[in-house]
């Protein structure tokens, strides 16, 4: 602050720029980040980036009967979301510290 309690705006501009630089370093390491899901005790194994896009789905053969792919889709989908969760956890421990100093939250982020 400069006398007369009024804030430096350049440095409050420097700041919310440093902020923004970090922001966005953190993003691409986000995206450069996977993480696994599994389900039906390792029978499907989803990879999702920290940014939460799917990026790889294993599926063990002995996961496969033709006669219950409704068992098959459930296990899919249970992967995904476990790997999912894990991405939001990844990004809250990332982005968190930052989106506090945004004075508290980025709404719609997490």
């Amino acid at each position: 602050m400069i006398p007369g309690g009024q804030p430096n705006m350049q440095a409050l501009l420097q700041q919310a720029q440093k902020m923004q630089q970090d922001l966005a370093a953190a993003q691409q390491e986000l995206a450069r980040t996977e993480v696994e899901g599994t389900a039906g005790g390792g029978l499907v194994t989803a990879t999702v980036s920290g940014a939460g896009e799917l990026r790889a789905l294993v599926i063990d053969p002995k996961a496969v009967d033709p006669e219950d792919t409704e068992t098959l889709a459930d296990l899919v989908v249970a992967a995904v979301h476990n790997a999912t969760e894990a991405a939001q956890e990844v990004q809250q421990r990332k982005l968190g510290p930052l989106a506090q100093g945004l004075g508290g939250g980025l709404p719609g982020l997490f």
